[in-house]
């Protein structure tokens, strides 16, 4: 048996507002679940996906920071 939980979390967000992604964010990261990583890796794939290189540095840079 094959899941597809990219597709599956997929389905699950599209046609979010902006709104509702931000609280999607918010509640995993305030949670620390584990089982909310995958949701914010789809979530990353999809702005890497629709980002402009300018958009792209910024967050590298973030990141990089934030990892210091």
């Amino acid at each position: 048996m094959s899941f597809n939980l990219r597709g599956a979390i997929m389905a699950n967000i599209k046609g979010n507002s902006q709104d509702e992604v931000e609280a999607v964010i918010v509640d995993a990261v305030q949670r620390g679940e584990e089982k909310m990583l995958p949701g914010l890796g789809v979530m990353m794939e999809v702005f890497w996906n629709n980002a402009s290189e300018q958009q792209k540095d910024e967050v590298c840079q973030q990141i990089s920071q934030g990892l210091q």
